[in-house]
């Protein structure tokens, strides 16, 4: 195989991992994301729990199993992050507005992060199958050119069909020689 077939394997290796690599990424901010959207809905509904006329004893958790006994008015006042650590008080009415806002948001983000972690996944099977044909390719015509020591074979990837049984095995230079042809 010439040395720009042998350059071209190498790119779409390099490639085919970074894809793999850009993947992953995409995959755990879409998990991340996925629970705070969680989170939101689960607010949405606690806050829709919340009786017009307010409620007397009711428990907040704080975290870590620890909830604390407090009344809640009618109309409570709701106070939201509303960015840069600042918080703003809002009727419940508007948080629910505010809420159902950041939600269809993170609907969007996801589904974009989605049809691109998509469409890389595809790219990424295009090239994977090319690089696996151009391997077979060059097995099926010039497989002894992966057992000559001086030349080393292109990066393989979980795609790659290469196995080094086909390598022949190297003897043993003794010190103060030159190398030879074998090694």
């Amino acid at each position: 195989m010439s040395t720009p077939d042998r350059a071209e394997l190498q790119r779409i290796a390099q490639t085919v991992d970074t894809n793999r690599k850009r993947m992953e990424a995409l995959e755990q901010q879409i998990g991340r994301l996925e629970q705070i959207r969680i989170e939101q809905v689960q607010t949405i509904e606690t806050l829709a729990a919340i009786p017009p006329e307010g409620s007397k004893g009711a428990m907040i958790p704080l975290g870590s199993g620890v909830q604390i006994i407090v009344d809640i008015p009618s109309n409570p006042g709701v106070v939201i992050d509303i960015g840069s650590r600042v918080q703003a008080e809002n009727t419940l009415s508007e948080a629910f507005e505010t809420i159902s806002e950041r939600g269809e948001e993170l609907l969007r983000l996801i589904e974009n992060l989605t049809e691109e972690f998509n469409n890389l996944e595809q790219e990424t099977l295009v090239l994977a199958n090319i690089f696996n044909e151009q391997i077979a390719e060059l097995q099926g015509t010039e497989p002894e050119l992966f057992g000559n020591a001086d030349e080393e074979p292109p990066p393989s990837t979980e795609a790659a069909p290469i196995t080094t049984e086909s390598k022949p095995k190297r003897r043993k230079r003794k010190r103060g020689t030159e190398f030879t042809l074998d090694d």
